[in-house]
């Protein structure tokens, strides 16, 4: 995906203000920690440093704010390399964005205390791409300044300025911001926590609906794929059941071409995401939330393929599975993907259809026992139908013993967060003080639990979801802001969000920590329990956790990872 930088500039030298503006410079200019959501009303802090302490492939990040004091038509901003004691610069391209602003228009259902505006309001969450912006007076703007740490930067104090030049019909003026970037002899690579964001291949509100197999198609899904492994993603969800091409033999029997699933799937392995294979849905609920689960199966009906829902007990599912199945795990371990793949069944089990997500299951056991299944989960019964366990976050509080006792029994516990839990539970919410989303992670340390997953990465509608942040929803009167999407729909490609920045930190904090515990469990537990006090409870000082990942590098350090 192309991405645009804003101006990026490099000099060496300092530079002077461009003399124009008479008096004062015309504009307030600081740092701000990235973890801070800056509103426009926000005002000058002086005697601010930007200052950032950074491993060694981690994406090191700086806010800077400007505030006008008149009317300016546009501000653009360059950065000088970045230079160590030694006079060595840091080879890493430098993004910068400035951050922008969407509507919340209506609150979570059940708002957090640390709740940062009471909705309808305007908060900071949208990363744009764009070369300058216009400025009001008294409207305070953000900016985002990014650059991959590369994994074999020389450890050490590197420096650089930022310039910040305003203009405005009858002037130019320019003023400069140092930035600091201590770079420690500690590297973050591949992530061992699994993390997914469900995708959808469309962009409603930008009216592109490209062509299944088109190479426009592919070109998005590239795109999108691209994104996730930027921000830490490593697994992807993929539907063999949907991407199979199905057809009828000369004795009226199916068969089966996965050739769209392998393309699919090398689109992400080639993009650095798949870690593993998180297959789609087999199931869905026949009518509500309350309703029981049907199996979606293929029928030949008078040489045409045609798609169905059948009960999982049925006849009809152990005839279609009974051959899908087989031919699919057959299929993956030609390919060498089997190790790697997890199957989905129905999504959110409860307690009213336990029953047939049990049928549903027997399916998988019986016609590809070798398939480990994944699920999103309610309820905590369904021993021996589940073997990469995935309850909501207030589920796993509730159950954590049960949990712990699965783990112990070989299987795998992630947990997820959807529309729930709120109140004061961590989650993606917009409405949220953002350092919430980066402790999501320290959540899945804290407490042992492998993986993350969220369901929606750009579930927009036709709305522009920076003007609507919230969305109809059949089971709650609507989806909060900051559920349904974490990433924007750009001219280009995705455009990111603050939030999704801030859980790519959390998932990077997580090796941090991993790491270390390595060597001192003690020492990692110590330092992720001054954040995370229970599954509801958290530190959320900005001052202290910087702290805190301060001391967890140095220790990395001393230690030599």
């Amino acid at each position: 995906m192309k991405r645009l930088c804003i101006l990026i500039c490099f000099v060496v030298a300092a530079m002077a203000s461009v003399p124009g503006f008479a008096g004062d410079a015309p504009l307030d200019l600081w740092s701000v920690d990235p973890l801070i959501k800056v509103f426009r009303d926000a005002v000058f802090v002086p005697g601010s440093r930007a200052e950032v302490h950074a491993a060694r492939g981690e994406t090191a990040t700086f806010q800077l704010v400007m505030r006008p004091k008149a009317p300016l038509d546009t501000v653009t901003i360059t950065v000088s390399p970045l230079i160590n004691e030694s006079g060595m610069p840091l080879l890493a391209p430098v993004k910068i964005r400035f951050v922008g602003y969407v509507n919340v228009d209506r609150p979570m259902q059940k708002p957090c205390a640390d709740q940062l505006r009471q909705p309808p309001a305007d908060y900071p969450d949208i990363l744009l791409e764009r070369e300058t912006v216009s400025f009001s007076a008294g409207a305070t703007q953000p900016v985002w300044i990014t650059l991959p740490v590369p994994a074999d930067a020389m450890p050490g104090i590197y420096t650089a300025a930022a310039r910040v030049t305003a203009r405005s019909r009858a002037a130019e003026s320019t003023m400069e911001i140092p930035l600091t970037l201590t770079v420690y002899p500690v590297t973050v690579d591949k992530s061992r926590l699994w993390v997914t964001n469900w995708f959808a291949m469309h962009w409603p509100h930008m009216n592109i609906h490209p062509e299944p197999e088109s190479e426009e198609y592919y070109a998005l899904l590239r795109r999108y794929a691209r994104n996730m492994a930027e921000h830490r993603q490593n697994v992807a969800l993929i539907s063999p059941l949907a991407l199979t091409q199905f057809g009828v033999n000369e004795t009226g029997e199916l068969t089966f071409d996965f050739s769209r699933f392998d393309r699919w799937v090398r689109v992400f392995q080639e993009e650095g995401v798949i870690g593993r294979i998180e297959g789609g849905h087999i199931g869905g609920r026949i009518g509500g939330w309350h309703s029981a689960f049907g199996a979606s199966i293929r029928v030949a009906r008078e040489g045409t393929v045609v798609s169905e829902q059948a009960a999982p007990e049925s006849e009809a599912a152990k005839s279609f599975y009974n051959r899908f199945f087989p031919a699919l795990v057959a299929h993956l371990k030609e390919q060498g993907w089997l190790e790697c793949y997890l199957q989905h069944l129905a999504d959110e089990p409860i307690a009213e259809n336990l029953g047939s997500y049990r049928a549903l299951a027997a399916l998988a056991r019986e016609y590809a026992p070798e398939l480990k299944i994944v699920e999103a989960n309610h309820s905590k019964d369904l021993t021996g139908a589940i073997d990469v366990w995935v309850p909501q976050l207030n589920y796993l509080h509730e159950a954590y013993a049960y949990y712990r006792e699965r783990q112990a029994a070989g299987d795998e516990v992630w947990f997820y967060t959807c529309v729930f839990p709120q109140g004061e539970y961590a989650n993606r919410f917009i409405e949220q003080p953002l350092i919430k989303t980066r402790l999501l992670h320290w959540i899945n340390f804290a407490y042992g639990v492998t993986g993350y997953l969220h369901w929606g990465y750009n579930h927009w509608t036709g709305e522009n979801p920076a003007t609507h942040t919230t969305r109809p929803h059949g089971g709650p009167p609507y989806l909060p802001a900051g559920d349904p999407w974490v990433v924007y729909p750009g001219a280009d490609g995705p455009l990111d969000s603050i939030r999704f920045e801030a859980m790519r930190d959390g998932i990077a904090d997580h090796e941090l920590l991993s790491r270390l515990a390595e060597k001192y469990p003690e020492a990692a537990q110590k330092a992720v329990s001054r954040h995370v006090l229970d599954f509801d409870k958290y530190d959320t000082d900005v001052e202290r956790f910087r702290a805190t990942r301060i001391a967890l590098l140095q220790a990395l350090s001393r230690q030599g990872e």
